[in-house]
């Protein structure tokens, strides 16, 4: 039956292909050439791209890109192809979990649909349901709110006595962007101490409890994912850790791989969204609803890799772990955390940068030497002109963006994201997705959206390391199990990103 399944999966999905790539190759050819970019290797973070047009092209390029991305969220729209297209790359997203999963026949079909349908729910409901996009934009503009009460601390330490200003020289990503992580941090510590986040996780894993068959531990990790980082979110559940079964630690890794936390939420708002108020709404609310599309794109990936065999306890009891005596105590703690966690920010940036920025030097001269920096030139229409790995990632993920419903002038720049996501940290992914946007390199701006869903996540090589150590810490058992389930859970955090994406695009039209 599994068999034939598979098979009828794989002929609709060669249809769906084969039909998809007819209607591309009938679109205008001179699709990309409305960016009207060159790809120049001057940033090590990114290929940066340097307009052909007048000596003041940023400002128009920026003022270009905030109304394609505003228009496109008004026209937001599905069409037969894009549906075809969406349900092509769930199809086969779905198909990737089931080829690596430890028990294909035990799978559970109901809880796989369920899943889709509450992602897919969800999408519609921010896009097109007005109750939902409302309170999606109030929470998103509370988040905004977050930035500005930032800057207020930022500008106290960092104002000149003379102008009363943070000078021109001290506008940078130390100074504007570090200091959000900081303030979230201790927010986040206090509303713990509160009890106000167990209380809104508590609701939520309740719900998936009864949707789709978790047990009570499991569902309260992943939904606390949706506020708090991989290794806070399993101190709610400290308690179980020691006793969870295979299926059940595979969602604890994964769901904390698929999400984002608070912190890094708000400072991803401020590069996507700049300065513009309209933006950092948009992005606000894309990036919030990013993430808790994940939680349950997390349980259909994990329940697929891992299938749940054993029995299960439902009972839902979020552990009184304390993160303070008191409010101040509550508040320091965070901040301190929130200092390590800037640091660490810093730090991974600064080495990761260098990193790029050593692997293009050398792999930029042996294309010089084999002379194929000309004609990577050729073959990329100019996006690309040397072999960086930016270049590299950018088409070994291409063809996977074509399947997800990425507009085929921008798979190899979106490819790219991806790469930069898993191999070093979405943090570099979305620098990387800030400065394209900014210069309008994406010649549709569905790209840019989808990206946003895409990235949201972290799934990448480092968070193995930091799941085995965080997690392992808290259930000394767990550690060997933690390290052989680290590559799917790699894996599957991504796929779940995917499906996101994937769904979001199909919907945006």
């Amino acid at each position: 039956m599994t068999g034939r399944f598979l098979k009828l999966t794989l002929l609709i999905s060669g249809l769906l292909a084969s039909f998809l790539f007819l209607q591309a190759q009938q679109a205008s050819p001179n699709d990309s050439a409305s960016a009207l970019v060159s790809v120049g290797q001057t940033s090590a973070v990114a290929d940066t791209l340097e307009l052909t047009s007048t000596p003041n092209a940023e400002t128009q390029s920026a003022s270009a890109d905030k109304k394609n991305i505003l228009d496109m969220e008004r026209r937001s729209g599905f069409s037969l192809i894009t549906v075809l297209r969406g349900l092509l790359g769930m199809l086969v997203l779905i198909g990737i979990a089931w080829v690596f999963s430890v028990n294909r026949k035990a799978v559970n079909w109901k809880v796989v649909g369920i899943g889709l349908l509450l992602q897919l729910g969800l999408a519609l409901g921010v896009l097109f349901v007005p109750f939902i996009k409302t309170f999606f934009e109030f929470f998103g503009h509370l988040f905004v709110l977050v930035l500005d009460f930032t800057k207020a601390g930022t500008l106290f330490l960092f104002r000149s006595f003379v102008s009363n200003e943070i000078e021109s020289s001290l506008q940078n990503f130390a100074v504007q962007i570090l200091p959000t992580i900081i303030f979230f941090s201790a927010l986040t510590s206090l509303l713990f101490y509160l009890g106000i986040i167990q209380k809104i996780v508590k609701g939520m894993a309740w719900a998936m409890v009864r949707l789709m068959n978790l047990s009570g531990a499991e569902s309260l990790s992943v939904a606390g994912n949706i506020f708090l980082g991989q290794t806070e979110a399993p101190l709610m559940i400290k308690a179980y850790l020691p006793k969870m079964n295979k299926s059940e630690i595979m969602l604890v890794m994964l769901g904390g791989m698929a999400t984002l936390a608070g912190g890094v939420l708000a400072v991803y708002i401020a590069f996507l969204g700049g300065d513009d108020p309209e933006q950092r709404l948009l992005f606000a609310k894309h990036l919030l609803a990013a993430s808790v599309m994940a939680a349950p794109g997390a349980i259909v990936v994990a329940k697929i890799l891992v299938p749940q065999t054993e029995s299960i306890d439902k009972t839902l009891d979020v552990s009184k772990e304390q993160i303070g005596s008191n409010v101040l105590d509550a508040i320091s703690n965070g901040t301190t955390e929130g200092l390590k966690l800037a640091v660490n920010v810093a730090a991974m940036l600064l080495v990761f940068i260098a990193f790029i920025a050593m692997f293009n030097h050398i792999s930029i001269w042996f294309g010089d030497l084999l002379n194929l920096n000309d004609n990577i030139a050729q073959w990329s229409d100019g996006r690309y002109n040397e072999l960086s790995l930016q270049f590299m990632l950018g088409y070994l993920f291409a063809p996977i963006m074509w399947l997800i419903g990425i507009s085929t002038p921008d798979i190899t720049l979106v490819g790219r994201l991806l790469g930069e996501k898993v191999i070093m940290t979405e943090f570099i992914g979305y620098v990387s997705l800030a400065e394209l946007k900014a210069i309008n390199a994406f010649s549709d701006p569905k790209s840019v959206i989808m990206a946003t869903y895409m990235l949201c996540g972290f799934a990448n090589f480092a968070s193995i390391g930091i799941q085995i150590g965080g997690i392992g810490s808290l259930a000394p058992n767990q550690r060997v199990l933690l390290s052989k389930l680290g590559i799917r859970a790699l894996l599957g955090g991504t796929l779940a990103s995917l499906l996101s994406a994937t769904i979001i695009g199909m919907l945006i039209g």
